[in-house]
């Protein structure tokens, strides 16, 4: 108990192949959800952007005359 055996030795270094080989199934899906948070944060910072021109740019107020004729 506690000593490695090839068998183990093989699977933790087969397992380590796949998930950081070269071009594997799992790095490419890594890298594909590192993009789609990228794109979401993007997304986010233009609605933020959105919201702050809205808010810096004031309601046209009525003016004394247009409440006179009302």
């Amino acid at each position: 108990m506690g000593s490695l055996s090839i068998w183990h030795v093989l699977i933790v270094v087969a397992l380590l192949a796949l998930l950081f080989g070269g071009r594997g199934r799992i790095s490419g899906i890594m890298g594909d959800t590192a993009k789609g948070i990228r794109a979401f944060r993007e997304g986010l910072k233009g609605e933020d952007e959105e919201t702050k021109t809205a808010e810096a740019k004031p309601l046209p107020k009525e003016s004394e005359k247009d409440k006179a004729h009302s």
